[in-house]
């Protein structure tokens, strides 16, 4: 009798700690129904504008993914990540390189929401054939585990993500890649509870580095819009400004700040590589500058997770930056994969902007660059390169022409 009372109480803390599959089965077949209220400018159109708040508090802070309102990283910052992605190649168990049976392993690390959004993208990512064959994909993000669950680096999360990784028989060396996606629970004032999300998330680097040794870059996404305002799971304005503490911690790390460091040749690595992957934020209804909306059709009965259809949104978004970013199309797309036409990835453009393609093999042309950087480019390599930057010059004129017209 003991043992059956020791299991059920088990099976109660289980299941408070991961969630019931049958709750999850209910919330995706009920849509939320809440009003819509207008939140702020996403931070990729916010540029050097203020950002104010919903009750209208003047916050001192303006947009941009990264410093002084851009959204592409510094230039110094985006030549290490170039460099960083050249050294992401297949590893055997023992985490050496090995071409022909070693793999390249991307984990997510967050919560419910990043554990379906990236089911979704890893669905996408089995049925692409573009995709390297040598990369795998592991769900890591897991139900109820927001920031301060995963900054013990022997609390539960971790402990699963090693057990998910141990059963599909990977090394801890093997991962190379990491998909961040993390949030504080319940709502809280500006910026006190930004900050104290991206304090979470510095430990959460650096506990990432030290479980991962080979981890090269952790690219990380901030919320989706919310239909719940100032109180719930996640409200708006909060969901919003989860953007500010992913944009601070990356700032941090540009500014060199030891406790981030990624670079050898400064002194002890402690982190991995940091970059904004996509950015997933729309102002609910109003679309953004790429049509992004949010509807209540996209999530749930509690107005915070996506549903079916909100989860392939995010899925779509996740799958247009991997497959577009110059760190990324190096080790994400297969080296036999014909790219004839290569759409770079522009979040902030207008829905009726025209496309900007490049007639490359796009893995081609980063492989040429990243050779380039670290002196690894012969001769004829160096011709190659210098007729692809023509094309390419030439494909961005032709693509102002169109969009000036």
């Amino acid at each position: 009798m003991k043992q059956s009372v020791t299991t059920i109480i088990f099976a109660v803390l289980l299941f408070q700690l991961l969630g019931s599959p049958l709750t999850d089965v209910k919330a995706q077949s009920e849509t939320c129904t809440a009003s819509f209220q207008s939140v702020a400018i996403p931070l990729t159109e916010l540029g050097n504008q203020e950002y104010v708040r919903m009750d209208g508090q003047e916050t001192g802070f303006i947009g941009g993914l990264y410093p002084n309102g851009s959204n592409e990283p510094p230039p110094a910052h985006s030549s290490a990540g170039l460099q960083q992605s050249s050294l992401i190649q297949p590893l055997n168990i023992n985490g050496q390189p090995d071409s022909q049976a070693g793999k390249i392993v991307m984990i997510s690390i967050g919560m419910s929401n990043t554990n379906a959004e990236f089911g979704s993208f890893m669905d996408f990512v089995n049925n692409d054939a573009q995709i390297n064959d040598r990369l795998l994909l592991v769900n890591g993000a897991l139900a109820n585990q927001t920031s301060d669950r995963w900054v013990d680096p022997n609390a539960v999360a971790w402990q699963v993500l090693a057990d998910r990784l141990d059963n599909l028989q990977v090394n801890p060396l093997q991962v190379q890649v990491a998909w961040i996606k993390l949030t504080q629970t319940g709502g809280g004032d500006f910026p006190e509870k930004a900050e104290a999300l991206q304090t979470d998330l510095e430990i959460i680097v650096r506990n990432l580095k030290t479980a991962y040794p080979n981890v090269k870059i952790a690219y990380f996404s901030s919320r989706i819009y919310s239909y719940t305002y100032w109180n719930g799971l996640s409200p708006e304005p909060n969901a919003y400004e989860t953007g500010f503490a992913v944009r601070w911690l990356i700032e941090k790390q540009i500014n060199g700040d030891v406790g981030l460091n990624f670079d050898p040749a400064q002194g002890d690595v402690v982190a991995p590589f940091l970059l904004w992957g996509p950015y997933l934020w729309a102002n609910g209804e109003t679309p953004r500058q790429d049509g992004l909306t949010w509807l209540k059709a996209d999530l749930t009965q509690d107005c915070t997770h996506p549903n079916e259809s909100g989860k392939q949104k995010v899925a779509n978004l996740i799958m247009d930056f991997f497959k577009s970013n110059p760190t990324t199309v190096g080790w994400f797309l297969s080296n036999n994969s014909s790219v004839d036409e290569y759409s770079l990835f522009l979040p902030f453009l207008k829905k009726d902007a025209p496309s900007l393609v490049i007639e490359n093999n796009a893995t081609e042309v980063i492989q040429l660059y990243k050779e380039d950087m670290i002196g690894q480019l012969d001769q004829e390599k160096a011709k190659e390169k210098n007729t692809l930057l023509v094309n390419f010059v030439e494909s961005i004129l032709s693509w102002f022409k169109a969009w000036f017209k």
